[in-house]
């Protein structure tokens, strides 16, 4: 009974995870002897930096350094008036600042301002976080390199993601570039509907508004000449005789669903006026008069007439 005790606790001891580490490790990239300054991540790594390099990059730094220091322990032989307040960290005495970001942000952060090469940026969770850093850091190096860096692939294709971050970092053309990439998404599908949400509250009405714009847009147009217009008795142009415009309807309306479904409008032209049942019916629709059956919609005169009406829509925010 006693050694298969012995043998559950040697197994318990095995399986038992190791303990939380508490001293910081120090970042192979920032170990220089020379630094003056220890800066710990939340998850306990540490970037030995020059103070030199936080002070010309980073407002809140050199605010920070601009204090006057601890003063270092006094010896028996130390006068009141001996005793002065050291202004800066020194090598010897290297002063270490815990901060709240994690050493992913922190060592991106530092190798950007550092001059250190990077990988390319991939991800907005890391943008976003860089750009958090930046902000509460008064860091325009990192900002700046930001700024180039969403422009890139495969940042650019995230528009939603892009249109948040120049929004809240007040960049116009990278939000109206970002607005126009919009357009071909649908902002009520759910995973839209989550990005959306990280948008500030204006930037994300203005979005909306150019959505909505360029569908109301397109159908206020489709009811004015030369297109059909409902409210006007429509006669056949050569035998006169009443005509029911019903095919045109259906595709306008159909027009318009799509367009709020995708704003750019780019399937209304290429796929759905020469494919939809709706549009092939309106091709094919002719007068009711036996005698007459002249056609009533021109294809191509048509699709002609709403390209040009897309293009004319607002494009950006």
């Amino acid at each position: 009974m006693e050694s298969s005790s012995n043998a559950s606790r040697a197994s318990a001891t095995d399986e038992a995870p190791p303990p939380p580490r508490t001293e910081p490790t120090t970042h192979p990239a920032f170990d220089s002897p020379d630094a003056d300054v220890a800066l710990v991540s939340k998850d306990l790594v540490r970037f030995r930096v020059h103070s030199f390099t936080l002070k010309t990059t980073s407002g809140w730094f050199r605010s920070l350094f601009s204090l006057p220091r601890p003063s270092p322990p006094n010896t028996d032989s130390d006068s009141p008036s001996d005793r002065k307040p050291t202004l800066s960290p020194t090598t010897s005495s290297p002063e270490t600042i815990h901060l709240d970001e994690d050493s992913s942000t922190l060592e991106l952060l530092l190798r950007m301002i550092s001059g250190l090469p990077i990988q390319p940026l991939s991800s907005y969770d890391i943008i976003d976080a860089i750009l958090f850093a930046a902000e509460k850091y008064d860091m325009a190096g990192p900002t700046s390199l930001v700024r180039i860096a969403v422009l890139t692939p495969p940042l650019a294709d995230q528009p939603l993601r892009l249109y948040a971050a120049a929004a809240r970092c007040g960049w116009t053309e990278e939000a109206k570039v970002a607005s126009q990439r919009t357009l071909a998404l649908n902002l009520w599908e759910d995973e839209n509907l989550e990005k959306l949400a990280k948008v500030d509250v204006r930037p994300a009405l203005d979005l909306l508004k150019l959505h909505r714009a360029r569908r109301e847009g397109l159908r206020k147009r489709l009811d004015e000449h030369p297109f059909v217009c409902g409210s006007v008795v429509a006669l056949c142009s050569q035998c006169r005789r009443l005509i029911d415009h019903q095919a045109w309807r259906e595709l306008k309306y159909r027009v318009i669903m799509e367009m709020d479904i995708r704003p750019l409008g780019d399937t209304v032209l290429n796929i759905g006026l020469t494919e939809w049942p709706e549009a092939k019916a309106s091709w094919d629709a002719k007068c009711p008069n036996p005698d007459c059956s002249v056609v009533l919609y021109d294809k191509a005169d048509t699709i002609r007439l709403i390209r040009e009406c897309i293009e004319n829509l607002p494009k950006t925010t």
